[in-house]
């Protein structure tokens, strides 16, 4: 009788121990899937946050021109107006300024351009030392002569020419607002120079950069994204 039960207790001793075995193997089991499973979601977390950076980087693209960061767009009354193109005014080889053009829509041709209705932001990132205030308003007076004779010399040209009072230096950003509703308005360095509204000086402001006799051909066709 003793016999048997010891011979029972080791029997059920082995079944125990067995069981013990068998729980902790599914345990091991669980363990290894389960670190599986969180190295596999780490995986994936860490692609899903490259494919972001990698994302972002494709659609705010750094364009550095001569040292200088241009924007890819620009906001005016709550729309954004994408870079068209730029250039780099020359004078005598002297680099003056960048010139740049943004807009609502793609504009290829200086036709297009200059019958476009929608808005326009003419920038002028300024890289040369020094540019005095006379230089910047003779170009100015030049261009509206040769690319808009019947407006020289009128009152809204005047008041346009007028607007800008200091000298200019590298690092200086002016800004032309071309409006679709015929508004021209000026600013330097994000100061507001002031705003003329008249549908002809806004056209006749364009065509100095994109007329016929541009202040610089290479510059107009960089503007136009040529």
């Amino acid at each position: 009788m003793n016999l048997k039960r010891t011979f029972a207790t080791e029997t059920q001793s082995h079944r125990d121990e067995s069981q013990i075995l068998a729980c902790s193997a599914k345990s091991s089991v669980i363990s290894s899937e389960s670190l599986c499973l969180c190295g596999m979601t780490a995986f994936k977390s860490l692609l899903v946050a490259f494919a972001l950076v990698l994302l972002c980087a494709v659609q705010s693209p750094a364009l550095e021109v001569a040292g200088v960061q241009l924007d890819q767009a620009v906001a005016v009354r709550d729309q954004q107006l994408k870079l068209n193109g730029y250039g780099i005014r020359k004078k005598f080889f002297v680099k003056v300024y960048i010139g740049s053009l943004y807009s609502a829509k793609r504009l290829t041709t200086a036709a297009d351009a200059l019958k476009d209705s929608g808005d326009k932001v003419i920038r002028m990132n300024f890289l040369h030392s020094k540019v005095e205030k006379e230089k910047i308003i003779e170009a100015f007076t030049e261009g509206f002569t040769n690319n808009s004779p019947d407006l020289a010399g009128s009152p809204e040209v005047k008041k346009f020419l007028a607007l800008f009072s200091a000298d200019f230096k590298r690092g200086d950003v002016v800004d032309l607002v071309l409006g679709g509703d015929g508004s021209v308005a000026a600013s330097h360095n994000s100061k507001v120079l002031g705003t003329i509204t008249s549908p002809k000086l806004a056209r006749a402001v364009l065509a100095i950069y994109l007329g016929d006799k541009p202040a610089d051909d290479s510059l107009k066709q960089g503007m136009l994204g040529k």
